[in-house]
């Protein structure tokens, strides 16, 4: 049709180099490459990081274009993560999308990154879908930088209710993990682990935070100091306790998530109530969820596997409410790094 509006979305801010074509705000293609490098350092190094983008983005996005069976000139615009994130790699997506937009003539369109993971739910993967939660609702967005309750009142006015003071629980996760020497990320290895541990064998401090705000880094203290007395007393403590040392990790960081938000669901009012992010993903807090929205009468928006992680369909379909609204950015507009909503 003439009139059909296909956006490119282009995600570089980590790790993960991803383009994806929508079609009226239907997914056509979702291509990611990621980055096995970061293993070897416990980390993601931002240099390497943002070489591998470097050879990654142009392939990535022919493949995008290939895959939704259309050509480039049929685009309409580029969307593409102009941050928060790590800024090498952020300039990576953002030059190429300046450069490919230029060339063919067609607008831009800058997404915040926060902003994209809380659209993913509102990604179409046929004309039919209805699955979008309705405005407002809540949102839990937790990954490796972000630990937010976010209230959305349109796709383009999201109020932050609360946020971590410190740690995000996603970098809480990862740094135990480190600890107990399980490796980089340690998100996916706890989540496997504690589904065959005992979350109640072993107990952590909570923090007692004010308001809606998240605290995880007083957690992680605890892990560390409970962890360095036990092996003390035997030295193959972890080995032997492997399984309800994940589980109890996360079922600790879990019910502090899920006890600030039952707190905001009830201070506003709303029972719609989604999460978002690279830990929504673990099965601990979808598992959570499921048992809150019947326990409060909840209705809950749990997003598939592949739209947790770092993704470009929803820096896409994020793109495509900013095309219908007219609202494109200038050629000179610098990636950022801070952790925002703008």
């Amino acid at each position: 049709m003439k009139d059909d509006i296909y956006i490119l979305g282009i995600e570089s801010s980590c790790d993960d180099t991803s383009a994806a074509v929508l079609r009226n705000g239907v997914l056509l293609s979702n291509v990611t490459a990621s980055q096995e490098v970061h293993k070897a350092y416990g980390g993601v190094v931002p240099e390497l990081a943002s070489r591998a983008h470097q050879q990654n983005v142009v392939p990535v996005v022919d493949q995008a274009i290939q895959r939704a069976g259309i050509t480039k000139e049929q685009l309409t615009a580029v969307a593409f993560t102009r941050g928060p994130g790590l800024m090498g790699s952020l300039l990576v997506g953002v030059s190429f999308a300046k450069g490919f937009a230029r060339s063919l003539g067609i607008p831009m369109i800058d997404v915040n990154h926060l902003q994209g993971h809380v659209m993913a739910h509102f990604i179409k993967e046929s004309d039919d879908d209805h699955s979008a939660p309705p405005m407002p609702f809540l949102c839990l967005l937790v990954s490796g930088g972000n630990s937010q309750i976010v209230k959305v009142n349109a796709y383009n006015d999201m109020q932050v209710l609360g946020q971590t003071i410190d740690d995000a629980a996603g970098e809480a996760i990862d740094k135990c993990s480190k600890v107990m020497g399980l490796g980089y990320p340690g998100g996916p290895i706890i989540d496997r682990l504690a589904r065959k541990g005992n979350p109640h064998a072993f107990t952590f401090s909570e923090p007692h935070i004010p308001g809606l705000d998240y605290s995880f880094s007083g957690l992680k203290t605890s892990f560390l100091y409970n962890l360095r007395d036990w092996v003390k007393e035997d030295p193959d403590f972890v080995e032997h306790h492997l399984e309800d040392l994940a589980a109890s990790l996360e079922f600790t960081i879990v019910d502090i998530l899920m006890k600030k938000l039952k707190l905001a669901a009830k201070q506003t009012g709303i029972k719609h109530v989604a999460v978002a992010g690279g830990v929504s993903a673990n099965n601990g807090l979808r598992n959570a969820f499921k048992d809150y929205a019947e326990r409060f009468g909840w209705t809950i928006y749990i997003p598939k596997f592949s739209y947790t992680t770092d993704n470009a369909a929803m820096i896409g379909i994020t793109g495509y409410y900013k095309y219908l609204d007219g609202d494109f950015c200038a050629i000179d507009a610098p990636a950022f790094s801070k952790v925002t909503f703008q």
